[in-house]
């Protein structure tokens, strides 16, 4: 498969996952609606409101925070590069993740919790919770463990995964092929945190629909990591180790 197939998957992938995640996304309003309303009947077996330190509220928080720095990066790189193949690909993570975002951060007004939570370390809703959860090992999770794993936030890089504040200032001084490979490489850095993240969700959440979700970034950006190794290699580089 050649790269600009491959990118033309991913792009397939990921409009599909923004497409569900909004379908997604007007399930829970609806099914909230109904569960503030005169549906009695339905009281026992309505689901609850997360909490404010759940798992749900949690990713939510931290996705939306990981996903506003994909955007962010995508948006560097396309004033950067006159590629097409780069700039097609920074141009449907940024579609994605902007979207993903906002359903995150949705959920978040929807069910009356802070986009912030005061005191609470990111990825502190991983705190204690390894092991095996619905037949997901969550061991070997590097820094998933939240405030009591292994990972310790440095130069604005809050969670697994995140550039630094050093490499963005490199990406934007950066142009054309150098560019190119060090988007790629931050990204393909970028997808394993979110990944790793989006499976914990998997394995911990109990919105259905935020499981969905999660689950459908966990396909869509294994898709992209794929077409990320493709293209680094046409460019003589790999992702960093």
């Amino acid at each position: 498969m050649t790269v600009t197939e491959r990118t033309r998957r991913t792009r397939w992938v990921a409009g599909s996952a923004v497409a569900l995640a909004v379908l997604f996304a007007g399930a829970a309003t609806v099914a909230s609606a109904r569960d503030d309303g005169a549906d009695h009947h339905a009281t026992e077996s309505a689901p609850r409101t997360p909490a404010a330190h759940s798992a749900d509220a949690g990713f939510a928080r931290d996705m939306a925070v990981h996903h506003q720095q994909a955007v962010e990066m995508s948006f560097i790189v396309r004033d950067r590069t006159k590629d097409e193949d780069v700039r097609r690909l920074a141009y449907d993570i940024a579609n994605t993740q902007a979207n993903q975002r906002g359903m995150l951060l949705g959920w978040l007004d929807l069910w009356e919790l802070p986009k912030v939570a005061a005191g609470q370390e990111p990825m502190a809703w991983m705190d204690g919770q390894h092991g095996d959860h619905d037949g997901h090992d969550m061991d070997g999770m590097d820094g998933m463990s939240g405030s009591s794993g292994g990972y310790q936030a440095h130069d604005g890089s809050l969670m697994p995964g995140m550039a630094t504040r050093t490499e963005l200032d490199r990406l934007r001084k950066a142009s054309g092929k150098q560019a190119e490979i060090l988007y790629l490489q931050l990204m393909t850095d970028h997808h394993k945190g979110g990944v790793d993240m989006a499976r914990g969700c998997v394995s911990l959440c109990t919105a259905k629909a935020e499981k969905r979700l999660a689950q459908g970034m966990v396909a869509a950006q294994q898709s992209e990591l794929d077409a990320m190794a493709e293209m680094l290699a046409q460019r003589g580089a790999a992702p960093r180790s």
